[in-house]
């Protein structure tokens, strides 16, 4: 088994039209706006940007996104990532009753060597930072849709 390979799978109900869910999650340079552990995102041109995540453990990780698909129609929007993780990420988007459902699959490997030398130990926990991660991120994207603010993580 290869200790540094994940594989995360979320599912976000969301109380607002699928229209508007794809316009925030296509806006990568909003995310810090909404999701407290996206710290920063910083455009490199039309189709990539740096990003800076930190959740409840001391580190950063940092990566490159570039764009692979954004299907509207579809409801798709797919990025590959290069940096202290390399692999991808994707949203779909679905029609769920009045609502949306969100599923967002990732597929990295962890390069960054103090994740890589923590591997074994640190699995569970880095697990589970990254929960906790897209609970807040779940939380935030649904008071960013009805203008409030995200409460706390």
């Amino acid at each position: 088994m290869d200790w540094t390979h994940y594989r995360f799978r979320s599912l976000w109900n969301l109380a607002a039209p699928l229209t508007d869910v794809y316009d925030a999650l296509a806006d990568a340079e909003r995310y810090p706006r909404w999701w407290p552990q996206v710290r920063e995102v910083t455009p490199l041109d039309e189709l990539s940007g740096v990003v800076r995540i930190r959740s409840a453990l001391p580190y950063d990780l940092v990566f490159t996104a570039r764009e692979m698909r954004r299907d509207r129609a579809a409801g798709v929007l797919e990025i590959a990532m290069t940096g202290d993780v390399d692999g991808w990420a994707r949203w779909t988007l679905a029609t769920d009753g009045p609502g949306t459902r969100a599923r967002y699959d990732q597929e990295v490997r962890v390069t960054k060597p103090l994740l890589r030398r923590l591997a074994v130990p640190g699995r569970a926990v880095f697990r589970a930072n990254h929960a906790l991660m897209m609970r807040a991120g779940r939380r935030g994207l649904a008071a960013y849709l009805h203008g409030g603010r995200p409460g706390p993580s």
